[in-house]
């Protein structure tokens, strides 16, 4: 029986989770535990991992507990997400957004993420050295989301405070001042939404809020349309932040593959999706057993907890030879890191496609990037890959 000490989660865990989650599956690949003071099933295994995340018996669940009153206003609307919905309101509240995340619809966005992406670039190739997450990776994913939301660029910059308050609010790290912090921003935001649906619906432009709010067949009551915008700002921006800095790091550490990328530009689509498997922005996907099920020789009974670990699924030796090495060219390469079944992550075509444009913009210039050091911070985080800040030199 391994070690299950709280503390078991520290630096050395934030720093690489891999060997921890290599640990766990050598027990089992649905190992019962109690990390981080969570107990639960702990699964580790890609097979395992899939049944879960499409069998309907595994339903979601708010991070906070249901009776909760200090921090009434992050548990509604956590409740009001279709990210924390199950059947038959998830399906419903999907429906009315999912058709502006299409892939074709994503496609005709191209156009102005790529200026956006390049107006960046420009603004920032004569400086010697950046962070590539402060000065690049956010305020592009804010322009790209702000965008298609509809919220007005001088308020973009709020956003990164509300996204990290917000994802740490969530994870197994969570802190009572965090909570009490992301209760904060929550009020921040629905006040925030609440001003700009009335400003909409007076004065609708070629957005989603003004889209959402004049449908003509089924709406979202106001309640769920302010869920909606909380979830599309966070969920559009933190982790795709996180996706762009991720890949970066990850190519720069792989000089071999950042190569084949340069002189084949054409790969920008394999090699994202590498990085989403290799790096995944989202490592643990949390469910609760409706009713007891037997999965992998092991019963789960009612009501017990579920954490799929996304980023020890997508490393599984069974499902990917050779799953600890970087290949850009790896074929196929079904990772799990949008997720899968109902919940498949909403935004993954926009998510992509704005990987793909920040990763050219970033390597294909005249110059050269090299990473300040290979040895980064990570942010205390276990349920998301993210670091802290992550400095580079363009070599001009």
């Amino acid at each position: 029986m391994m070690n299950q000490s709280t503390d078991r989660f520290t630096f050395e865990m934030t720093e690489n989770p891999y060997s921890f989650y290599e640990e766990i599956r050598s027990i089992s690949p649905v190992y019962k535990g109690s990390f981080w003071k969570y107990p639960g099933w702990f699964v580790t295994g890609y097979q395992e991992a899939l049944t879960i995340l499409k069998d309907h018996r595994f339903q979601t669940r708010i991070p906070l507990p249901e009776t909760t009153k200090k921090y009434e206003a992050l548990k509604d609307i956590q409740n009001r997400m279709m990210l924390f919905r199950n059947p038959p309101d998830h399906g419903r509240l999907r429906k009315l957004v999912s058709h502006k995340f299409t892939p074709a619809k994503i496609e005709k966005c191209r156009p102005f993420i790529e200026k956006i992406a390049i107006d960046l670039w420009n603004s920032l190739k004569n400086k010697r050295k950046i962070d590539v997450i402060s000065d690049f990776a956010y305020p592009f994913a804010s322009l790209v989301i702000a965008k298609i939301i509809g919220i007005p660029d001088e308020d973009k910059d709020i956003f990164r405070g509300w996204a990290l308050n917000l994802i740490q609010s969530i994870d197994f790290t969570r802190s009572r001042r965090s909570i009490v912090d992301g209760n904060l921003t929550t009020l921040e935001m629905l006040t925030f939404f609440k001003d700009l649906i009335i400003k909409r619906s007076h004065s609708p432009q070629d957005d989603l809020i003004s889209e959402l709010l004049h449908q003509e067949d089924k709406k979202l009551t106001e309640e769920e349309l302010l869920a909606t915008a909380v979830l599309l700002l966070i969920a559009g921006h933190e982790t795709t932040v996180n996706l762009i800095s991720n890949s970066l790091y990850c190519l720069l550490k792989n000089p071999k593959e950042y190569h084949k990328l340069i002189e084949n530009p054409s790969l920008i689509e394999s090699a994202i999706e590498e990085c989403l498997r290799y790096e995944s922005p989202t490592q643990m996907i949390a469910r609760i057993a409706s009713e007891d099920v037997e999965l992998n020789n092991v019963q789960i009974r009612k009501g017990d907890h579920v954490y799929v670990l996304i980023g020890a699924a997508n490393r599984d030796p069974k499902q990917f030879s050779n799953g600890d090495d970087f290949e850009i060219t790896r074929n196929p390469n079904p990772h799990l890191a949008f997720g899968s079944g109902i919940h498949f992550c909403l935004g993954s075509a926009l998510a992509r496609l704005e990987a793909q444009i920040a990763i050219q913009t970033l390597i294909q210039n005249e110059g050269k990037i090299e990473l300040e050091s290979k040895e980064v911070e990570w942010r205390n985080l276990v349920g998301f890959r993210a670091m802290k800040e992550m400095y580079v030199h363009l070599n001009h």
